[in-house]
């Protein structure tokens, strides 16, 4: 595991995190080194009681967006769902909504800790960092947020306080970046419910090389809306 020097950004070779996927600690969560992190496949994950720790798993779970499945049960809901859906409407009270308590997780998601959640909202203000929001009758009913970069999306988390508000998110969004040519959606690791949707897991070094494909589209900066229909 390399210790990383708060003065340098850079970061070890991904090639060289451990089986398990770590590969450094250390340094902090300045926008720079956020972005660095992302443009060579790796992200924070970590607790409040532990420093930064640094990750690119292999494999990787990835969702190509031209790829998605929906589920017909979700599909019906969807099409007579009262649900709404906005881009960039609070990205901050999404990022909470992760963080918990959620009714299938009332212990709340320690790793979005504080400091994650300023980081990522700067992230949110310089236009790189994304939030999608459902509503029910007015009020927050689930979400995702994630980090841009050219044509990938890095997906971060999610949340529903209602049943499926967070598969309609995700659907939703999905069809977006589609529809925006984005190449690739980083699942970080697999899931039974990433998998739902027609994520895959690929070895990293074909993940790194999608990525560096990605990053030849020109960042989508700024606020996001969903294109007319």
């Amino acid at each position: 595991m390399f210790r990383l020097h708060p003065s340098d950004l850079s970061f070890p070779p991904a090639e060289l995190a451990s089986p398990e996927g770590l590969l450094a600690i250390g340094g902090d969560l300045r926008p720079e080194r956020l972005l660095a992190a992302y443009r060579h496949g790796i992200f924070p994950w970590y607790n409040d009681d532990q420093p930064i720790l640094w990750w690119s798993p292999d494999p990787r779970a990835v969702l190509f967006p031209q790829k998605l499945h929906v589920p017909r049960r979700l599909q019906r809901t969807m099409r007579r769902s009262r649900l709404t859906v906005t881009l960039d409407r609070c990205f901050r009270a999404v990022m909470e909504g992760c963080a918990g308590p959620r009714p299938q997780y009332p212990e709340g998601g320690t790793w979005i800790t504080e400091d994650m959640l300023d980081a990522y909202t700067h992230l949110h203000e310089l236009g790189y960092a994304h939030s999608v929001e459902v509503w029910q009758e007015g009020r927050l009913a689930g979400g995702l947020y994630g980090v841009a970069l050219g044509g990938a999306f890095f997906a971060e988390s999610m949340f529903t306080l209602v049943d499926d508000a967070s598969k309609t998110a995700l659907v939703t969004l999905v069809r977006q970046l589609d529809a925006w040519n984005f190449h690739i959606i980083d699942c970080q690791q697999s899931s039974p419910h990433v998998r739902r949707f027609g994520a895959e897991n690929i070895p990293r070094h074909d993940f790194l090389a999608r990525l560096s494909k990605a990053f030849t589209l020109p960042d989508r900066l700024g606020r996001w809306q969903f294109d007319a229909t």
